[in-house]
């Protein structure tokens, strides 16, 4: 069954009802009978825990201050907050563990939003809040053990509003009967200073300069107070999003009709040209697309990198090379709604097996805004970097 109402709106109009939310949004019923470490978790199994956490939200201070569909998707953050557990419970040596929840719940979340985008109605910008605070809901209680700290509040503040994030934890810590009770409640308490002493409180860090943040986020000693001088002399942008998703018609419309033409380097149009399978190897293709990279690098001539780049780790390691060599790198990531996706996919001569786009759904890692000299989502303007570059 689907609505073109959000689901923001009727959590509202059902007065923040988790009853009514787990019947809206089945999925939740998973959190029944998961077993949780009864020295953090006494209450019982993970969906006891979620009612006790929803109902501690909507009496924690700062909640009376949110608007109300800021306080709707709050509480739709705080029913999926554990929604990875399920998934990752196991005993260990007498211990019930559940390593990484908050990464696996972020993706949970993401892909059941992303695929029911009617039963949710919710916006990329919303959908992307709920699944960071989803994501991060661990981390001011246990940012104090990082080896970076404040590094580890500043990423989370680029994508998220501490101060929400500090409610959600709050009523995280709260819904619970714990062996030591108020222990967690301090490491949170602690968190909220600290990120208001941080400037993070409600927005992210005003860096110096675009490329002082970039370094920022690049190096592992380098002062939020700095100021860097930007001798980054031209612009690369790698694109970013699943096959189908419109890169090569964002080209086409914001690159290739401008005044500023931009070489593109495709791995699609590479792999044809070299006559290499999607299902071969693909290392001969991307050796071949990065030795063209290296010689527009050396010349210091602007570029796109033209592929999926879904993962992380493959984002950092283009973004590293290209601003070796004195690149801004733009990371412009493109969505199409899941129908479309797959009514795209059904028209297109090279049709992708179903089960491969869905394998690629599931590994998907939508780019943060700290990877990159700068980070288009399409919830921000999408337009290419002028040239010259003129935010210095």
């Amino acid at each position: 069954m689907t609505s073109s109402v959000s689901i923001l709106s009727e959590i509202i109009a059902d007065g923040f009802s988790l009853p009514w939310l787990a019947e809206r949004c089945p999925e939740l019923l998973t959190l029944k009978n998961v077993p949780q470490n009864p020295d953090y978790h006494a209450e019982g199994d993970v969906f006891r825990h979620t009612e006790m956490v929803c109902d501690a939200l909507c009496r924690t201070h700062p909640w009376e201050e949110l608007a109300k569909e800021e306080q709707a998707l709050m509480f739709l953050a705080a029913a999926f907050h554990d929604i990875g557990k399920p998934s990752c419970t196991r005993l260990e040596e007498g211990n019930w563990i559940s390593p990484r929840h908050t990464i696996l719940g972020e993706k949970i979340f993401r892909q059941m939003v992303y695929r029911e985008g009617e039963r949710f109605g919710l916006t990329f910008a919303q959908r992307e809040l709920a699944a960071k605070l989803i994501r991060y809901h661990g981390l001011p209680v246990w940012f104090w053990t990082k080896q970076r700290p404040e590094a580890e509040l500043f990423k989370a503040a680029e994508s998220i509003p501490l101060k929400l994030l500090y409610l959600l934890s709050k009523a995280d810590v709260l819904g619970r009967m714990e062996r030591i009770p108020g222990q967690l409640a301090e490491q949170v308490e602690l968190f909220g200073e600290y990120a208001r002493e941080l400037g993070l409180w409600e927005h992210p860090y005003h860096f110096a300069n675009p490329y002082t943040r970039f370094q920022f986020f690049q190096k592992e000693n380098l002062c939020q107070d700095a100021l860097l001088y930007d001798d980054t002399s031209f612009d690369v942008i790698v694109m970013s999003g699943l096959p189908l998703s419109g890169k090569d018609t964002w080209i086409a419309q914001n690159i290739n009709a401008s005044a500023s033409p931009m070489d593109v380097i495709s791995l699609d149009s590479l792999r044809e040209k070299m006559g290499i399978s999607p299902a071969k190897d693909s290392g001969p293709v991307v050796r071949a697309a990065t030795e063209l990279a290296r010689e527009s690098l050396r010349r210091k001539r602007p570029f796109i990198w033209n592929a999926t780049n879904l993962l992380y780790e493959t984002r950092q390691k283009l973004v590293r090379l290209f601003a070796d060599y004195g690149a801004r790198v733009h990371i412009m990531y493109l969505e199409v709604p899941y129908r479309e996706l797959l009514r795209r996919n059904q028209i297109r001569s090279r049709h992708i097996p179903e089960t491969v786009l869905e394998n690629m759904i599931r590994k998907l890692e939508i780019p943060a805004p700290w990877e990159a000299y700068k980070v288009t989502v399409p919830s921000c303007v999408v337009s290419p970097p002028k040239m010259p570059y003129d935010e210095k």
